[in-house]
């Protein structure tokens, strides 16, 4: 496996339905062809979320997964960090089998080396915007004044100061987002799983979240798998895109190559309206692509 290469996702199936389509599904996820595979399980009246899809993401890298409601992209986030367990494939993080580890070793493995944010903030309302920072911390049973220092500079990291003994019903819906951004980041994750982070969000406070969040990363270089569905969003975020399509990956590139140059007419549709005026970060990942 190549050393800069953080995650590897191999022919990652998962299969919704009866055992008769999950079986299907592991017995065909080897033979390549999964178009074959999705009719054998339709016909099972089961549905492929995710249907052999594969790729690399580097050390460092914004990797974001898109595509419209249904193609799989959170389906296929989830099953990543296995919230949702695969049906068939691998997962390999630094070269080593994530879909092998133990309940024990998946919760050790997420407290102290992932981190996740979701579209619904998730913050706990009975906790001060310090606490709810810290929570993470106090979990893995951190000194308290060692755990308040933490949570205190990734307030600051976030642009929060001064709000630390505010109540998430007081804050803005951005304020919110930029407290759960700082609780993911607070135990100081290798691996960043983001999904629809910023879709909530009013346009002009999306707009500054995506600008803090580049701020973040220029400052933090985390390896990074984010899933949106807007095609501004991930040229402008995106060193490489993954668009997905039923299940199946329909191209991977940085943000000028799709723009560029389409796999396909979907692609193009897609992109369509992204072709102008957007600020894309493919210089960055052309060198990683």
């Amino acid at each position: 496996m190549n050393a800069s290469v953080k995650l590897s996702c191999r022919r990652l199936w998962k299969t919704y339905g009866p055992r008769e389509a999950v079986e299907a599904t592991r017995s065909g996820a080897g033979s390549g062809d999964a178009a074959a595979v999705m009719e054998r399980v339709a016909s099972l009246y089961g549905l492929s979320a995710c249907a052999g899809i594969s790729f690399d993401v580097v050390r460092g890298e914004i990797f974001i997964i898109m595509g419209l409601s249904g193609s799989g992209k959170s389906t296929a986030l989830r099953c990543l960090s296995r919230l949702v367990e695969p049906t068939a494939g691998e997962i390999l993080i630094d070269g080593e089998d994530f879909t092998a580890k133990s309940p024990r070793e998946l919760i050790d493995f997420r407290r102290h080396k992932m981190g996740m944010v979701f579209q619904n903030f998730g913050l706990m309302p009975h906790l001060t915007v310090l606490e709810n920072i810290a929570f993470p911390l106090r979990v893995r049973g951190i000194d308290p004044a060692e755990r308040n220092e933490r949570a205190r500079d990734m307030m600051r990291l976030v642009e929060l100061d001064g709000r630390e003994n505010a109540y998430p019903r007081q804050l803005s819906g951005g304020q919110q987002q930029r407290v759960g951004i700082a609780r993911s980041l607070a135990g100081d994750p290798d691996i960043w799983f983001l999904d629809e982070p910023f879709s909530a969000l009013d346009p002009l406070i999306r707009r500054q979240m995506q600008n803090q969040f580049l701020h973040l990363q220029s400052a933090l270089h985390k390896t990074i798998i984010f899933v949106t569905h807007d095609i501004s969003e991930a040229v402008r975020l995106a060193d490489r895109i993954a668009i997905m399509k039923g299940g199946e990956i329909v191209q991977i590139g940085t943000p000028r190559e799709i723009l560029d140059n389409p796999a396909n007419a979907y692609v193009e549709e897609f992109t369509r309206d992204a072709r102008e005026g957007l600020t894309v970060r493919g210089a960055v990942g052309a060198g990683r692509g």
